[in-house]
């Protein structure tokens, strides 16, 4: 993983571990999709509440695909509501945060909505507003970040080594 000579940027594939470390999201498996504009993440049980006069929001993540019962607890700020139009051209009023992102060594806030996924393949999708400026991609490869956080969860569901 080095970086490109003309632009001292690394150059990831077009899927990635990487991990949500506000959220408690030790690892999870994202698209990299320059065709979305902003980045999203599967969650259910989305409940707003206030907390010290600010909106809150606590929901739950299945970080994995296939493994229901790897099931996450989360807490973020409310950051806005905002309309998302979705790849099939639907419209949805997604609750949407703020929360740094890691991903081959670097770490940066994004702006991430929230919207159930399940039946999806990808848990998350890194938009191109939270990859601008940071990485060249090359749609023919995965994982050049490395696959080390893909061992993160237990096969019992639980986070720590197998």
């Amino acid at each position: 993983m080095s970086p490109d000579s003309d632009t001292g940027r690394i150059t990831i594939g077009w899927r990635e571990w990487m991990s949500l470390p506000d959220l408690e999201i030790p690892a999870i498996k994202a698209k990299i999709d320059t065709g979305a504009r902003t980045s999203t993440l599967h969650a259910f049980n989305i409940e707003e509440y206030d907390a010290d006069g600010r909106k809150m929001l606590h929901f739950s993540v299945r970080p994995l695909q296939r493994r229901k019962k790897v099931i996450l607890h989360c807490t973020a700020v409310l950051l806005e509501q905002r309309m998302v139009t979705d790849s099939g051209g639907h419209r949805e009023l997604r609750h949407v945060i703020r929360t740094p992102v890691t991903l081959g060594g670097k770490s940066w806030p994004i702006e991430i909505t929230l919207t159930h996924r399940d039946t999806l393949r990808f848990r998350m999708l890194l938009g191109r507003t939270a990859l601008r400026g940071r990485y060249l991609i090359d749609p023919e490869r995965s994982y050049l970040t490395g696959r080390s956080l893909a061992k993160i969860y237990r096969s019992d569901g639980r986070k720590g080594t197998k």
